[in-house]
């Protein structure tokens, strides 16, 4: 059994939002299409609560985008984005969500992040997304959405250590970092992932 996981298709991550992906808006015609070809599709979601401790305006002294050590990890310091209850945490309406069976939400606890869907960073708490998939039989899982060398990556590398068959479809992601994705690529390939550029 397929599954197809939609990373993040919210309202920051698209043109206007606080953390925009470049051409983020591009995709989401591209995942649309694809839905009909698998047995379940579920979505993750990024819900932070205000204050979040990834935000560069939660630490004095520190910018967007620099990078410190928050609880013993490595933690980029990111513009607020997806606040639960705000419209840049709301799934785009542009979406199609008929398919879509279940929405997994992450990154609620303040103090870590969360880029899987499947793991908070610290892989301290689950976010019952694996069980769930194993439940329903899912053997194979197709990841996109956004972003590709944070989300989507870390959701797909998860699945692959969960036991599934992971394949990331890159005409259905964007990069924040096009050159740090073409790393990753190679890295998730070494590690038993799929790369397809389309499905």
């Amino acid at each position: 059994m397929k599954a197809l996981i939609v990373v993040d298709i919210q309202n920051d991550f698209l043109q206007g939002g606080s953390l925009a992906v470049q051409g983020g808006k591009e995709i989401i015609p591209i995942i649309n299409s694809i839905q009909e070809k698998f047995d379940l599709v579920v979505a993750t979601q990024d819900w932070h609560p205000k204050g979040h401790k990834s935000f560069a305006s939660q630490h004095s002294n520190k910018s967007v985008y620099d990078k410190i050590d928050l609880n013993g990890i490595e933690q980029v310091l990111w513009p607020d984005h997806c606040v639960q209850g705000t419209f840049g945490a709301e799934i785009s309406s542009e979406l199609n969500q008929n398919k879509i069976e279940a929405i997994f939400r992450k990154g609620m606890n303040t103090i870590i992040d969360s880029y899987s869907g499947f793991y908070d960073n610290g892989k301290l708490k689950c976010t019952g997304l694996g069980d769930f998939l194993k439940g329903r039989g899912v053997k194979e899982i197709f990841v996109c959405g956004l972003a590709a060398d944070y989300c989507v990556y870390f959701t797909a590398k998860d699945a692959l250590e969960l036991g599934f068959t992971s394949t990331i479809i890159e005409n259905a992601t964007k990069a924040i970092d096009v050159s740090n994705f073409e790393n990753i690529k190679r890295n998730f390939i070494q590690s038993g992932g799929n790369i397809i550029e389309k499905i």
